[in-house]
């Protein structure tokens, strides 16, 4: 069976892919990774066989279009949103219309059996459906796109009939979804449960551990804030507010925010760089951070309670499930305030104190889903495709 996994040039997506990319290829089938150029060297990074498909897209300034309103920033911009429309709709469609017509040659020249696609990356289902092969999502967190469904579906059309493909459906044939029970929302399409697997990218760094006795909180800020500009990093003031809890924090970012740190982390903050997230949280009792489903994901994998400061909305949308089944806590960029900031994290720092059982029941719930080698089992007997027996 030829498997072909697609996502768009943004590195968290494609980690989201990972585990169930090499469970495929264990399993002996092709494997090969699809993504816009400047994807290439990342995806080269996990080890998979990679592919370019279209051209880049500016995501960064998309992306950076629709951060959350801050007292911080300013009066917004006077005028409408440039092109008009929700900006994450339209960036959805850029890269659609960016991948594409390379995607749909690539699954019929090179006889793809199954498309596994990240849920924003709409060549995926599109390429699919213009070869008549099953699609499938993939989601790196909450399904937040599940009200966006018919919008999305309108807004594709006229790409999909473009390339044969009208009737296609963007969720595809079935969604693999690796979060919990808890953070999970009611849906009416074939779901395929799986473990998470934390994949946090390529790793330099060794494993690390605190002092016995002292609890440990792990700042992190993804990579995708100092991405859209340095006045978004919030993990070097956050670390630096922390360290007066009377715990040992650590700060974990890569090379490229090291810059970031200058003047603002004091001493006593122990910082790692490039290391894996699911490196650094054994032994840690608390994660704070943005909200990014990759990072949410991995602290509940490690049973830990989460502090969450969220600036895109979905990050907000992240937050959100996690606060409302207790597991975590959510400020705005404007609450995080220092003392806003130590507050939460005392309440929810208690090894017996409720975020952190409901943390460890969303692990439980995590640990009791299929494998991704399970789930890579069951793409092969899902009924129709080139394949005959998928």
């Amino acid at each position: 069976m030829k498997v072909l996994f697609c996502t768009w040039a943004w590195p968290s997506h494609l980690y989201a892919l990972v585990p169930l990319a090499w469970a495929c290829r264990a399993r002996g089938h092709d494997v090969v990774v699809a993504g816009q150029p400047a994807l290439l060297d990342e995806i080269a990074r996990t080890g998979l066989p990679g592919t370019a498909v279209g051209t880049d897209v500016d995501s960064v300034e998309l992306v950076r279009g629709y951060v959350l309103p801050s007292a911080a920033d300013g009066p917004p911009p006077a005028g409408p949103p440039v092109g008009g429309g929700p900006r994450a709709l339209r960036m959805v469609l850029d890269n659609a219309e960016s991948m594409t017509a390379d995607l749909v040659d690539l699954v019929r020249d090179e006889r793809v059996d199954l498309v596994v696609h990240d849920p924003t990356a709409m060549a995926g289902p599109i390429g699919a459906a213009a070869a008549g092969v099953p699609a499938v999502r993939h989601l790196y967190g909450t399904d937040l796109l599940l009200r966006a469904r018919g919008p999305l579906t309108e807004a594709l059309a006229p790409l999909a009939a473009r390339h044969g493909a009208g009737g296609f459906d963007p969720f595809g044939a079935a969604t693999v979804d690796p979060t919990p029970t808890g953070l999970q929302v009611p849906t009416d399409y074939r779901r395929l449960p799986m473990r998470h697997v934390p994949y946090n990218g390529s790793s330099r760094g060794p494993r690390t551990a605190g002092s016995p006795g002292r609890p440990r909180v792990c700042v992190t800020w993804g990579h995708t804030m100092a991405r859209l500009g340095p006045d978004r990093f919030l993990g070097a003031r956050t670390a630096a507010a922390l360290a007066g809890a009377g715990a040992q924090v650590v700060l974990a970012v890569s090379e490229a925010q090291l810059p970031l740190l200058d003047g603002v982390v004091p001493e006593e903050v122990e910082v790692v760089v490039d290391t894996a997230l699911d490196r650094v949280l054994p032994g840690c009792d608390l994660v704070v951070s943005h909200g990014g489903a990759g990072t949410v994901l991995t602290a509940l994998a490690h049973g830990l309670p989460l502090l969450l400061v969220p600036q895109l909305p979905d990050h907000a949308g992240h937050a959100r499930r996690v606060a409302e089944v207790g597991a975590g806590e959510v400020l705005t960029r404007d609450e995080a305030t220092p003392e806003r900031l130590l507050e939460a994290t005392r309440r929810l720092l208690p090894e017996d104190g409720p975020a952190r059982a409901a943390a460890r029941k969303l692990q439980a719930e995590m640990a009791a889903q299929p494998s991704p080698a399970e789930v890579a089992e069951q793409l092969e007997g899902y009924p129709g495709g080139r394949a005959g027996h998928l």
